[in-house]
């Protein structure tokens, strides 16, 4: 494949991933708003809107770089589109476990995509953003481990509180 293709692909690439952690944002911020019952998802959630906003630093940085900008359009499809994603599990009796749920597989799937980053980046021999597609592939891999590791206690957590009649949403 040419080079001025590569870089096609690169910057859709970049892009994709700039609008789909604007997307997480639109997902995470309001289940972060109705935790109660459960302080450790809060706070992950918590840190984890952290990382997205400096990963979003960095995605914009790679594309300053290449004298690019983000596509306004596609931020705003996409957090339009979280935000209908995280209204939909506020009313299910079992909004925490859907959110993990979602959140799971969410991590997942900006994990492909960074992958597929750094394959593109590697390609296109574009070295100078291979580390920060790395950091941000490093940190969502973390909050897809943490989310897993945490799966068994959260859901466990919703039995007890269900158990005893007190609120088990969130």
């Amino acid at each position: 494949m040419a080079s001025d293709q590569i870089r096609d692909v690169f910057i859709a690439g970049l892009r994709n991933a700039h609008a789909m952690e604007n997307q997480a944002l639109s997902i995470m911020k309001p289940q972060v708003k109705r935790i109660e019952t459960y302080p450790e998802v809060a706070a992950k959630l918590e840190q984890h809107i952290a990382e997205t906003e400096r990963q979003i630093v960095r995605l914009e940085d790679v594309l300053t770089g290449l004298n690019e900008d983000h596509s306004t359009f596609k931020d705003l499809a996409l957090s339009f589109t979280g935000a209908m994603a995280a209204l939909g599990h506020t009313v299910a009796g079992d909004e925490i476990l859907k959110n993990s749920f979602a959140n799971f597989a969410f991590e997942n799937f900006e994990i492909a995509a960074y992958r597929s980053l750094q394959t593109i980046a590697e390609a296109g021999s574009y070295g100078a953003a291979v580390s920060a597609i790395e950091a941000n592939l490093s940190e969502e891999k973390a909050m897809a481990r943490w989310l897993e590791e945490n799966l068994v206690g959260v859901t466990t957590r919703f039995l007890s509180l269900r158990e005893v009649g007190e609120t088990a949403k969130v």
